[in-house]
């Protein structure tokens, strides 16, 4: 697939990862439909920031990933504004910082949040984005999971669970597609963002962890869904695992 004249939605894309995803695509041709809940600055930001040639048209529009009647509104709108949908990135996420031995502090509003935004509400956008992605001779879906899945290392239980729910997720969702939609799932290991700012003692330890000797950076993650769309077409149904090593320590 190129990239050239495709439309593409990237979820959760004011910042960090799903951000340099949008940069990416735009610079390669795309047609970007930017996406936020709550960072709206940032996304207009970058949406001013995306590179537009001759013929792109980019857009930007406010969802709330854990509200299935916003999916729904969002989807609409890039029907009748574009007519179709070739690209589709689950990037959107949330999380609290929860010990995994402080069980009561993760309570159950806190876990089922979680899982509306990473598993429902993945589940859902690709649901309503079906009917645009099978118009395409070929179409990709791109979930953002976690080392989290396989590692049970991360910020809580429930965001461990629901990234491992992801992985699987993607899976049956590349059986029930194919052969007209793949899908795949990209999971990094600790990423650049704004996130762990300040976190540098943690940082460390992880770089000292990581055979190739740094973290993750936005743009590594961009690469990957750049070539999930164009060289790697015959690829479904796998997690790609993006962590230098970090997993193997």
């Amino acid at each position: 697939m190129e990239v050239h004249d495709k439309v593409a939605l990237i979820t959760g894309s004011g910042r960090g990862i799903g951000k340099a995803i949008a940069l990416r695509l735009a610079q390669e041709g795309a047609h970007v439909v930017l996406n936020a809940s709550k960072s709206i600055d940032e996304a207009k930001m970058t949406l001013s920031e995306l590179p537009k040639k001759v013929g792109q048209e980019h857009s930007f529009i406010q969802a709330d990933i854990k509200t299935p009647e916003q999916i729904f509104k969002m989807m609409d709108q890039i029907n009748q504004r574009y007519g179709r949908l070739n690209i589709l990135v689950n990037n959107a996420g949330t999380t609290r910082f929860i010990k995994h031995d402080q069980l009561g502090d993760l309570t159950t509003e806190i876990f089922d949040k979680i899982y509306q935004v990473h598993v429902r509400g993945t589940y859902v956008c690709v649901q309503h984005a079906l009917p645009m992605l099978k118009k395409n001779k070929e179409s990709l879906v791109v979930n953002i999971a976690s080392i989290a899945a396989m590692t049970a290392v991360g910020s809580n239980i429930a965001y461990c669970a629901m990234k491992a729910a992801l992985v699987n997720m993607t899976k049956s969702m590349a059986r029930a597609l194919a052969p007209g939609v793949r899908v795949n799932v990209i999971s990094p290991g600790l990423t650049e963002t704004e996130l762990i700012k300040g976190w540098d003692e943690y940082k460390s330890e992880q770089i000292s962890k990581t055979p190739l000797g740094r973290l993750a950076t936005c743009e590594d993650i961009a690469s990957a869904v750049y070539a999930l769309v164009t060289s790697l077409e015959y690829m479904t149904g796998q997690n790609i695992v993006l962590d230098g090593g970090r997993i193997l320590n």
